[in-house]
């Protein structure tokens, strides 16, 4: 019998388990609300990247696995029904402001990381490779696996290590993202950037140690007869059929774009890495279908809470585990400048403009974004979950609706991250010029719809890092 798969599994819930532990009896993991997933995730970071080569283990079975279980996160969430929801047919507000700060973060990423490698290039890192700007966009927005596949293509072209230099830069995100997620949720509590009645959810006993008092009748609800089928079956099945439709439209796509040539295929592989998004279009249509036909009555939106929570604990815990830490002693320099300018970004810029954009839900939002701009999309979640514990508030949806509508705008970008290389090949600045060009054009837009959408508070108390609208705060949607 192969046992191979199952051995990952039972390493991956002993470190669960264990950072369960630890947050149920260390009160300084209590006091910053440190969530287990997460400390479990360290702890598999250490195994895989000290013990399990002895022991013959890979962090292959890993990578893939967070692969899978965030898009089946989302296709529970977007399986859930709202009877109360307005069926408009318009794109709602808070899913366009989600869309400009996500467009804010690509602009500033690509934009800034361009500037200060030039600089470098121009002064003391002459022989640095230009696209080694890509790495922080492509490690913080993107996570390890779509910076190690978009960056190892630039190792025949002259950059030798640089998927090392996209894993790592992504296994920092990934370590700022989590730490300083949990750092920023502390500030929130301390200077009141939510409301009375979550600040003190966040402060009770259950919360910090992890573990209720009492058994919650909250939970799943049987929409289907045992006998015919379990109700926890029967969801599952309807999970996996929206992710297969996601995987043959997505095929299709492939094969179409593959008739483009080599720069078709570097899209359909960019593509795959956002399957998440293709997977919450498809879930939304399906649960469409479901409500035409007066079958959204099967549907149980505990159940799939239930299976969201196991699918997000899963991913933040395995994706730590999965990064590999390399050496890079030719890059540290050039790696810590842009990680310095990251950080700036995204603790520092992405909470002053967020707080002023968002008309509910702000601290909230900030935070999801925050976590998906330094780690992964799992990374956020982890950290909305903290606030957020059954996705209760729209943000989680809000954020991939928005990650729809941010696809086509991404495909310059996506297209421009080899431009450099050429650069680098032919001596020609033009094709970094053009890069940094495309780079500016989304920071021009960013600050127009960012200027429009605010409601006139896009540059008010510009000294304050984290704009609190009471009326807003005390708002939860």
């Amino acid at each position: 019998m192969n046992f191979s798969v199952l051995i990952h599994v039972f390493i991956i819930s002993i470190a669960m388990l264990l950072g369960v532990l630890l947050r149920s009896k260390i009160k300084i993991f209590q006091k910053f609300l440190i969530p287990s997933s997460i400390l479990g995730g360290f702890i598999l970071l250490i195994f895989y990247n000290v013990f399990a080569p002895k022991l013959d283990l890979n962090t292959q079975f890993l990578g893939t696995l967070v692969y899978h279980l965030l898009n089946i996160s989302f296709i529970s969430m977007m399986l859930r029904v709202h009877p109360e929801e307005k069926k408009t047919g318009k794109i709602k507000r808070s899913v366009k402001q989600t869309t400009v700060a996500i467009l804010g973060q690509y602009g500033l990423q690509v934009t800034l990381s361009l500037i200060l490698v030039f600089i470098l290039t121009s002064t003391v890192y002459p022989d640095l490779f230009p696209t080694i700007a890509y790495s922080l966009p492509l490690g913080f927005e993107l996570g390890p696996g779509q910076a190690y596949s978009m960056s190892i293509v630039w190792e025949p072209l002259g950059f030798t290590g640089a998927s090392s230099v996209g894993l790592t830069m992504a296994a920092l995100g990934f370590i700022i993202g989590s730490i300083g997620g949990v750092i920023l949720i502390n500030i929130g509590i301390k200077r009141g950037w939510m409301n009375d009645e979550q600040i003190k959810r966040l402060r009770s006993t259950e919360t910090q140690t992890g573990f209720l008092s009492l058994h919650k009748i909250e939970g799943s609800k049987l929409t289907t007869n045992s006998e015919s089928i379990d109700t926890l079956t029967y969801h599952f099945a309807l999970i996996f059929l929206c992710y297969f439709i996601s995987w043959a439209f997505l095929t299709g796509i492939q094969a179409l774009l593959g008739l483009l040539g080599p720069m078709g295929l570097e899209l359909a592989n960019s593509l795959w890495g956002i399957n998440f998004v293709f997977s919450c279009l498809v879930a939304i249509v399906v649960r469409k279908i479901l409500e035409k036909n007066d079958l959204d009555k099967s549907v149980d939106n505990g159940t799939l809470n239930r299976i969201t929570g196991l699918s997000v604990d899963t991913t933040v815990c395995a994706s730590l585990g999965a990064i590999s830490i390399v050496s890079m002693s030719n890059y540290w320099g050039p790696v810590i400048l842009l990680l310095i300018l990251g950080i700036f970004i995204t603790v520092f810029l992405l909470p002053l403009y967020t707080s002023r954009l968002f008309d509910d839900n702000q601290f909230y939002r900030t935070l999801l974004i925050f976590g998906s701009s330094t780690g992964t999309l799992p990374t956020g979640l982890a950290l909305l979950r903290i606030v957020d514990p059954n996705f209760e508030t729209p943000v989680a949806e809000d954020y991939a609706k928005a990650s729809g509508l941010i696809l086509p705008c991404a495909i310059p970008i996506i297209l421009t991250v080899n431009l450099p290389a050429k650069t680098y090949a032919t001596g020609d600045p033009k094709y970094s010029m053009i890069a940094l060009g495309v780079a500016v054009i989304y920071l021009l837009a960013f600050l127009f719809f960012y200027t429009k959408m605010s409601n006139k508070r896009a540059w008010k108390d510009k000294s304050k890092f984290f704009y609190v609208n009471k009326e807003i705060r005390n708002s939860v949607k």
